[in-house]
């Protein structure tokens, strides 16, 4: 076992992942990610790009292969290891938004700081901060019941950008939004991301979305390709202009 490069702060090799009915999620993907880059991975739906970011932050197990986060073999840890490495030095942002449902906004977004530590009122400003730079902190004592489904996803990206993880994980986290609220989000998360030096991996199948990353990394049925088409994000001739042309590794 070799340890990977001490400028990246994520590297994986040679990761083999099959799901529970015995077909292949990942075949032979590896890749290393530097440490404040952001890094878009893009392909086509059922790529495998969900399964590529639960196996480097530790989510899945991979069926061979090694995954390393600041020369630490991930694949290696116990589960405990594993979850506190999430707890404590990874984000995560789903699809879909989910959030507790008995806690209001803020006391959402201040979750993960709290969970660590953090004094209920420095939690809060933070969340409330984060809450005011989407957009959504006039909502800060509703329940996630009172939101909709934007909104929601809104919060659960101040919840990730709150604690200021090291590696930020974005499973196609403006999916549930519209298209003119995608624009200002994406930029909203990934400048927070620069200005904090923290790692962002974000899964897109949307081209502008891979646009604003520093690199793209393509799959197509489980394996790194060279090139790979994404559809626009709208029907605008710059956009389709954009999807028509092939996102190089």
């Amino acid at each position: 076992m070799v340890a990977p490069p001490d400028n990246d702060v994520l590297w994986a090799r040679a990761l083999h992942f099959r799901y529970d009915d015995g077909s292949p999620g990942l075949s032979g993907v590896s890749l290393g990610v530097r440490e404040g880059e952001i890094l878009a991975v893009g392909g086509p739906r059922g790529s495998g790009k969900t399964t590529l970011l639960r196996c480097l932050s530790g989510l899945a197990s991979v069926a061979d292969g090694e995954v390393w986060y600041n020369s630490v073999p991930v694949h290696t840890m116990r589960p405990a290891a594993r979850e506190r490495l999430r707890r404590e030095r990874f984000g995560w942002i789903d699809p879909a938004p989910v959030l507790v449902s008995e806690l209001n906004v803020w006391e959402n977004t201040a979750l993960p700081l709290m969970l660590r530590g953090t004094a209920r009122r420095r939690a809060r400003a933070t969340a409330l901060e984060w809450l005011e730079r989407l957009d959504i902190g006039d909502k800060a004592r509703r329940r996630p019941a009172e939101l909709v489904h934007a909104e929601r996803q809104r919060v659960c990206i101040a919840r990730a950008l709150a604690p200021a993880p090291s590696v930020l994980f974005a499973d196609e986290p403006t999916a549930p939004l519209h298209r003119a609220d995608r624009r200002h989000v994406l930029r909203t998360l990934t400048t927070a991301a620069r200005s904090h030096g923290i790692t962002v991996l974000l899964a897109t199948a949307d081209a502008y979305t891979a646009a604003l990353a520093d690199r793209t990394v393509s799959l197509l049925d489980g394996r790194r390709v060279r090139t790979v088409h994404l559809p626009p994000v709208s029907g605008t001739a710059e956009t389709e202009g954009r999807a028509a042309c092939s996102l190089s590794v």
